[in-house]
Parts: C-alpha cells; sequence; structure tokens
C-alpha cells in the first residue's frame, strides 16, 4: 500500500514550510501590462485624446494575444530548424507568417530600428 508523503522546503533553522507568494498584477498571471507604452503613443499620436480603461485592457490583450502568438510561431519555426537557439530571423519569419504583408514589413522595419537604437545606445 502506497502511502501519500508531501515534503515541504524548510530553511536551516526554521519549523515552518517555506511558502512562495504570488505576484498580483492587474492582469493574468505571466501577461505584462503595456498600458504605459499605450498611453505614450497615444498622446504622442494624438495629444488631446485619451482612452478609457475597459478600452485599455482590450489593448492589453491584444498586445499579449500577438506576442503570444509571434513566440509560439516562432518557437515552432526553431524547431522545424532543429536549433536550439531562437533568431531574429525567427521572430521575423514569424511576423511575415502571422501578419497581412504590409503590416509586416512595418513591423519588421519599426522593430529593427527599435534593435538598432538599443544595440548603439
Amino acid at each position: 500500500m502506497a502511502r501519500n508523503i508531501t515534503k515541504h522546503k524548510r530553511c536551516r533553522g526554521h519549523q515552518k514550510a517555506i511558502s512562495k507568494k504570488k505576484a498580483h498584477s492587474g492582469t493574468e498571471s505571466g501577461h505584462r501590462n503595456y498600458s504605459l507604452y499605450i498611453n505614450r503613443v497615444l498622446k504622442e499620436v494624438v495629444p488631446q485624446r485619451s482612452i478609457s480603461s475597459r478600452t485599455m485592457d482590450i489593448m492589453n490583450l491584444m498586445i499579449n494575444d500577438m506576442f503570444e502568438r509571434i513566440s509560439t510561431e516562432a518557437c515552432n519555426l526553431m524547431r522545424y530548424r532543429k536549433c536550439c537557439t531562437l533568431t531574429p530571423e525567427d521572430i521575423q519569419k514569424a511576423v511575415y507568417l502571422l501578419l497581412p504583408e504590409k503590416l509586416a514589413r512595418y513591423a519588421v522595419a519599426f522593430g529593427n530600428e527599435a534593435v538598432q537604437r538599443y544595440v548603439r545606445s
């Protein structure tokens, strides 16, 4: 008869089991909040306009969903090539596969520009 034994991590000198605290954020677990960046872009494009919190949540969900789709497709391309390293080319190909042609060209161009600015700084 098998017994169910649970083991607790214990710190040296402490009797209680160590518990991991969950980080509470405004969005789902594992998803980032891009509201600050959305507001910055909005104010740069149309300074006199604002955005409601519901619309901000929808924009946040869209960005997280697109990020997840691109990363999944890039990982699939990486596995297809039988490599263990995710390259910028994998991400670019994933963007070209997921987005319409003109939007993909703009996304890749702005992405390359952002990477070049980061490398220069």
